[in-house]
């Protein structure tokens, strides 16, 4: 089962949706505004999380009157509204949760996106945030295979945790070999695939992959 998840954020960064959308063991869910922008386009959301303070009252009826299940919520909470939709979605055992919309817009908002990440390493679960010029992966240690992918050019790693130990990059232009990587270090930023694959590992540490394209 997969789970795609959209939020509010700039809608100039949520690319065309419609190759994502499967009609088999595929759920679909609105975050507040992201509600919206997923029925506009032809989609139509199994569940919507959110206080819905990002919508016209006229907005807000629309989708309270549709047969979408709506989880409202105070605006006054302990959590945000995408960490409470990504909560409920982990607890489905998914195969994977694509998020869309978290990127782009309130600064603190997107960091807040890319540290719920954190939340996928309990259950192992593939979780990604993506927008029309990145993909976003947290990811803990061992041994992974990656393949070229014609919309992002660079393939960046960086230390999620105080250092990150034994990297070794094989089939990337520039190769590591059981090296350290420290956080705040750039040593493992903008590297590219120089074949249709290659593989990645690290021995202990958590590591942030960013395929982006300028």
């Amino acid at each position: 089962m997969r789970i795609t998840i959209v939020a509010g954020g700039p809608e100039r960064l949520i690319p065309d949706l419609k190759p994502y959308d499967h009609s088999t063991d595929h759920i679909w869910i609105g975050v507040d505004r992201g509600t919206l922008f997923l029925l506009r386009n032809g989609i139509f959301p199994q569940h919507a999380f959110g206080d819905f303070d990002s919508v016209s009252n006229e907005e807000r009826k629309s989708i309270m009157n549709s047969s979408i299940k709506v989880n409202q919520y105070q605006s006054e909470k302990d959590a945000t509204d995408m960490e409470l939709a990504l909560e409920w979605a982990l607890k489905q055992n998914p195969e994977q949760i694509l998020i869309f919309g978290a990127t782009g817009g309130r600064l603190d908002h997107e960091l807040m996106n890319i540290q719920l990440l954190n939340r996928s390493l309990k259950v192992r679960a593939d979780v990604r945030i993506l927008d029309t010029r990145n993909e976003i992966s947290l990811h803990l240690p061992g041994c992974y295979d990656i393949e070229q992918d014609h919309r992002y050019s660079y393939i960046s790693f960086l230390a999620q945790s105080e250092e990150v130990t034994g990297i070794t990059l094989d089939g990337f232009k520039y190769p590591l070999e059981q090296a350290n990587l420290q956080a705040g270090s750039s040593l493992c930023v903008s590297n590219e695939l120089v074949n249709k694959s290659g593989t990645y590992s690290f021995d202990s540490g958590i590591i942030l992959m960013v395929k982006s394209r300028d």
